[in-house]
């Protein structure tokens, strides 16, 4: 039987995320187990009069590639991939693994190859997105993967998903629209200042926004979303932060990270669970041990952890930052083969100033 939210969802990602007009190429990504989605993007593409180009996964695929491949392999960089991201107009990623920890029996190293040989597609997003000649959009489908690791049923995560992205509604767009009004009047009071502080149990950290852009998340380029964000001056955070939620990156859960910065570079680093995996994504390259976004999470419909960041990111009442790549379109000049979110709950205890004036406190805007 067919899900209605489901033709819904690829509505609003082709309408309203991605805005496809007649003649965009758009690339979708996915694995095999999305295929109503994806089925659904391809037909709503083609009505607006896009040109949908499918490049589907069947879900073990990257496991088995990391455990296998040689090292010329490792360094391979996928041709059509970065044709697209090179080109195309636009470009919507399914987020739709069968095991979301799949790839944390993996040797470090070989993945860290990997990542480095891709990072030409990761700066292409990113550039080419920051001066909208890339409309990328990152969403999710919902797995019995995903629906485990929320601790979930299947069932009771695909009502999650929509609930969390309004599919279920009439009218997704004018929830979206609304949050991003809403959202506006948050930068408007944070943009322009310098110094932003952050005190709580879990955190006593600077960083400086001086000259830097805060962008409004609003279901353009995440489905769901929530969020405000930028790019922190390269060489400004100071102090540190223990993280409150597990760090997933790549297939990897890193567990208590705390992280001391000097002079916006992290010098000191530990963690309780995959320890040696963090040090080792820290060793990336020059970018990795800087911030790339400080972003505030604002969609309270999201109250637990998922282990699914595209979700957990957003949990309103929490700030996350990405170690790595920065988005060029907030000011940021960091560059790196990683982008990292690790969050930090604010809803006890906690608060956030901008130029010494308290601006957030235990998890809310203060009016």
């Amino acid at each position: 039987m067919s899900d209605a939210r489901v033709d819904r969802f690829a509505k609003v990602l082709v309408e309203y995320s991605a805005r496809i007009k007649p003649g965009d190429r758009v690339l979708i990504e996915a694995t095999t187990l999305a295929e109503p989605l994806v089925r659904a993007l391809y037909s709503h593409i083609l009505e607006v009069g896009g040109h949908p180009q499918v490049l589907l996964e069947f879900p073990d695929q990257m496991e088995i590639f990391l455990t296998q491949a040689g090292e010329t392999q490792l360094d391979f960089l996928p041709p059509f991939q970065k044709l697209a991201y090179d080109t195309f107009e636009s470009r919507i990623r399914i987020q739709s693994q069968s095991n979301p920890r799949a790839l944390g029996g993996i040797d470090v190293a070989r993945m860290g190859r990997f990542q480095r040989a891709t990072k030409p597609i990761l700066e292409a997003q990113m550039q080419r997105g920051a001066t909208g000649d890339f409309k990328w959009v990152t969403t999710i489908f919902p797995t019995e993967g995903y629906a485990v690791e929320a601790g979930m049923s299947l069932r009771a995560y695909e009502d999650f998903v929509y609930r969390a992205c309004h599919t279920n509604e009439a009218d997704p767009v004018a929830y979206w629209k609304k949050i991003e009004a809403e959202q506006n009047k948050i930068i408007e009071k944070i943009q322009g200042h310098h110094l932003v502080s952050l005190q709580g149990p879990n955190v006593d950290l600077s960083l400086s926004i001086k000259g830097r852009t805060f962008l409004n998340s609003c279901g353009t380029h995440n489905m769901p979303d929530g969020e405000i964000y930028t790019g922190p001056v390269e060489d400004s955070a100071n102090g540190w932060v223990k993280f409150t939620y597990p760090a997933i990156f790549n297939g990897v859960a890193v567990e208590g990270i705390e992280l001391t910065f000097s002079q916006g570079r992290v010098e000191r680093a530990k963690a309780t669970k995959n320890e040696k995996f963090m040090l080792e994504m820290l060793a990336s390259d020059a970018g990795a041990r800087f911030l790339g976004e400080f972003a505030i999470g604002t969609n309270f419909e999201i109250n637990q952890f998922t282990g699914n960041i595209l979700f957990d990111e957003k949990i309103g009442g929490s700030f996350h930052m990405a170690l790595g790549a920065g988005y060029p379109e907030t000011g940021s000049r960091n560059k790196s083969s990683i982008h990292w979110d690790m969050i930090c709950d604010m809803r006890v205890g906690a608060e956030i100033s901008v130029d010494h004036d308290v601006v957030y406190r235990n998890g809310q805007f203060v009016e």
